[in-house]
Order: structure tokens, then sequence, then C-alpha cells
């Protein structure tokens, strides 16, 4: 007997019975290396996102992109995953989970063989388009279909903390891989990664991996679809204009624009009998609370993860392959965070896990403000490590309340909102924090211009231009330069660090409250 993808039905290895307490069905062999081959493409999703910037200099010698051409080339692919994320969970909600991962899958591996060997700036884009688009199909279906193959709670956990895991692995990875295949090979050798990966999961997936579908979809709403996608793609393109440019009236109109679209798509859910999305679910203390959790926790780990790639380099004079070793304490201690909580709610409830690691956060934080810009690199590497290990709980237990409190049938759309909000947390950890250190560094520069005598003024607004003066300028008033930029830009480290320490404090406080009831082992405490 087979179902409606043609393959056959998979079949747990245990039943409700086989449980000790007669609890929900567990996991067995075939659903754990199902989450290993569901990992991969979640790893690889984080590589993609960080290679290309390597290659920038071979593909621009090679293709000669104009400048916004090389700016679509590097941004459209991250920017059609965040507007595809929840159309596409939706969709998977009812055509079937693990046919549209293997539909995406298809589409990302003939995607990545036609980046990998364009021979024009067009070609590139329109490639990186297509792989932002099967991204965006990858994503809910890997954590949606993780919610249908672990029934019992602990399992479930443990099996997210260690999806979430492939990401901070790809992120890690993901230089190191591409600068070695950059050594050897063509700029385009670093899409090729993604082939044997798709090929993996297009092979493994219809034998491990279950399907599952609302089996009372309703009609599609393709207005509500299109609306989202523009709402969505405004939205993230105007915030991350703000991370970048600051504020301007194209970016504040744009997220404007973006936000009053999402408004519009909202009552647009609420006037319809079957809506696209269920606005009730944010209606759930527990739904809410963990979404907000997360979004604000990644708000604070990417945005200063901004602060300490450029420390490394401009501050500290490291290379980029030694930079990105000291980021390796950091993706370690991310994932002792994410096991340990995965560990520790067994026994303990989840709003006790995560503000004990908002408070080993918050302290990550603090540390920051003792790092100076001569001899501040043990500091910033321990105190990063420390923050990034106590927001690690809230990404892994918040994903999993947002998973849990959603029914089954709507899993899909609950991971992509998920996913989404991760993405806009993001964004905005970007522009504010980023907004908050160049405001620092540029008041500082202005203040020491008296003493730095006639330097251009580009070297008042980014260190990086800084360091590019003092060059220039050598001798005496370069390394003055050079010392008082490096001062401004570890001020400026010190207030996101000081806005970052308060944050998380306040999000401990909002998990005591708002999460609470939520018993450990498992469950939403809702029905």
């Amino acid at each position: 007997m087979t179902d409606d993808t043609g393959a056959p039905p998979v079949t747990r290895t245990r039943t409700a019975s086989d449980h000790p307490t007669g609890g929900p069905p567990r996991a067995g062999r075939k659903e754990w290396i199902g989450l290993a081959v569901l990992a991969l493409p979640a790893m690889l999703l984080m590589m993609d996102m960080t290679v290309l910037h390597l290659a920038v200099p071979q593909l621009t010698a090679d293709l000669a992109p104009s400048g916004t051409q090389l700016l679509w080339i590097t941004d459209i692919y991250g920017f059609l995953i965040a507007g595809f994320l929840i159309p596409m969970g939706v969709l998977g909600d009812r055509v079937g989970r693990r046919r549209l991962l293997l539909i995406g899958a298809a589409a990302f591996l003939v995607a990545s063989l036609l980046a990998a060997f364009s021979p024009t700036a067009e070609l590139l884009i329109l490639s990186r388009a297509l792989l932002g688009v099967a991204g965006a199909t990858l994503m809910p279906s890997t954590l949606a279909l993780i919610r249908n193959m672990f029934h019992d709670p602990a399992q479930r956990t443990f099996a997210i903390s260690l999806w979430m895991l492939s990401f901070m692995v790809g992120g890690a990875i993901g230089p190191l891989v591409g600068g070695a295949l950059l050594e050897h090979f063509w700029w385009g050798s670093v899409f090729l990664v993604g082939v044997p990966v798709m090929v993996l999961l297009l092979v493994a997936g219809p034998r491990l991996l279950p399907e599952y579908r609302d089996p009372a979809p309703g009609r599609v709403d393709l207005t509500s679809a299109a609306l989202l996608v523009v709402a969505i793609l405004t939205t993230v393109y105007g915030v991350k204009e703000l991370a970048f440019y600051g504020l301007g009236a194209a970016s504040v109109v744009t997220t404007l624009v973006g936000a009053g679209l999402l408004a519009v798509f909202a009552r647009r859910q609420r006037r319809r009998s079957v809506p696209m999305i269920d606005l009730t679910l944010f209606s759930r203390a527990s739904f809410s609370a963990s979404l907000a959790l997360v979004a604000l926790g990644t708000f604070a780990m990417m945005g200063f993860n901004l602060f300490v790639a450029q420390y490394l380099q401009l501050v500290a004079g490291l290379s980029p392959l030694t930079a990105g070793l000291w980021t390796l304490p950091g993706t370690v201690a991310g994932i002792v965070g994410a096991l340990g909580a995965a560990t520790a709610v067994r026994r303990v409830r989840p709003a006790f896990v995560m503000a004990t690691g908002l408070a080993v956060s918050s302290g990550g934080f603090a540390l920051l403000l003792l790092a100076d810009s001569a001899a501040g690199l043990p500091i910033v590497v321990l105190g990063s490590a420390a923050a990034f290990v106590g927001l690690s709980p809230v990404a892994v237990l918040g994903t999993d309340l947002v998973l849990s409190t959603a029914p089954p049938e709507r899993a899909g759309a609950a991971s992509a909102i998920s996913e989404t909000g991760n993405e806009l947390g993001g964004a905005l950890g970007l522009a504010v924090l980023g907004s908050i250190g160049s405001a620092v560094y540029r008041g500082l520069m202005v203040e020491s211009a008296p003493v730095l005598g006639d330097v251009p003024d580009a070297a008042t607004e980014t260190l990086g231009a800084a360091r590019a003066v003092a060059a220039d300028l050598g001798g005496d008033q370069g390394a003055l330069l050079l010392d008082t930029a490096r001062d401004a830009f570890t001020s400026g480290l010190h207030v996101a660090a000081a806005v970052c320490a308060v944050l998380v404090v306040a999000l401990g406080v909002v998990a005591l409250v708002t999460l609470r009831h939520v018993p450990a082992g498992g469950g939403t405490g809702e029905h």
C-alpha cells in the first residue's frame, strides 16, 4: 500500500503501547536517521549564506557585474528565503511536507548547478533567486517533519536542539569550506557543495521521512499568499537597508509600507472563514511569548556578532581565517548550551532553563564592557561565548514551544512563522545595534577632530575607512588616528553590549512570567 506520493508509508518503530508510561510513541532508529537527513539541508542553507562572500572577488573578476548586480547577487538569496518562508510552510501543510521538501531539494540541486556554471551576472542573480525560493521550502518542511516524527516531548526537544546545531555548524564551517574550495577551484565550486546533499535527501527522504498534510486544508488563497510575500519582502528589505545605510527616507518608507501590508494581510485573515494563517495561534501565551523570545534572542545574537567580527579583524588585527577560528569558541558554547537545555528541560521547567541561560548571557555581555582596544581579545572571545551559551536555550526551547503549541496540522505554518521571526529579529539586531555603534563611533571621532588634525571625513564614519586613511597618512598622525578610531569603535561595542545585557535580563523576566505554567518534560500547559 502506498500514499499519494507513490512511496510506501513509513511505519514507526514503536507505538504508544511500547512507551513505558503509556504516553506518546517514542521515535526509533529510523526517525533518528531521518533527523540526520533533515539536518543536512539545514546546515547547507547556513553555509550558502556565508560562502558566497568569500567568492565575491573571483566572480567579480570573471563576470564583471555592476555594483547593483553585485548587491543583488549577494542579497537576493536571503531576501527570497525570508519572503517565501510562511507561504511555503502553509503550502507544505496542504500538499504534504515530505513532498514539498523533495520538490525543494530537486529545485535547490538544479539551481546550485545553474549558479555554479553561470556565464553572466544576470543568470547568477536568477540562480540565486531560485536558490532562495527553494531554500524557503526546505526550512519549514524540515522543522515541521520533526514535529511529526518525534511525538515524545523530551525526544522532540532534543531533536530540535540537534536540528538547530546544524545551523551553527553550517555557519562555522561555511567560511572554512568555502576558503578551501576557492584556493583550488573556481568561484562556482562553492555552489556545488549542495549537490551531493540534495541527492542524498532525494534518495533517502522517501524511505526515512513520513508524509503529513492538513486533512482539511480549505481553498488556496493566492491573494493572501501574494500579499504576504510582498509584505515580508518589503519589510525585510527596509530593515536591512536601515542596518547597512542608517536612517533614510527610502529605508524608513519601505519599512513602513511593509508593516502596513502586514496589517492588511492580518485583517484579511481575520475576515476569512479558512485563513491562510490561523491568527488565533498568537492568542496562546506559549506561542506568542516563545516567538518573541526567539526573535529577540536572535536580535541580540546576530546584532552583536557584527561587532565581534569587526573587532577581531579591525581592532585586534587578525586575518579573516584567524578571526574565523577565534569565533569557534562561541559556536562550541552555543552547542553546549543547546544540548544542555534539551537535557535540563526534562526535569526543570522551560521558563527556569531559559531564565538561567539568559542570566548567564547577561553576564557575558557585561564582561564585554571590560574589553579595550589594546588587549581585549580574550575578553571578547570569552564574553561572546558566555553570551551565546546563554542564548542557545532560548532558541531551542522557544522553537520547541512554538511547534508544540500549534496543532499538528499547522506545524508547517508555525515553523515558518518561527523562522520568519528569526529573520526579522536578526535584521533588526543588525539595524538597531549597528546604528547605535555607528552613532557612538561618529560622535567620539568628531569630538577628537581637533586632536587628529586634518583627516578626511570618511575616517569619522567607519573604522574600516579610518584604517585605510591611517595607512595613507603614516607616521605619528596615522598611528594617532588608528588608535583613536579603535577606541571609538570599542566604545560603541560597550554601548551595544550594555543594551544587549539589559535586553536579555528583560527577556528572562518575560520567560518567567509568561511561561512559568509550562511543565518540565514537555507539553505546553495549554489545551
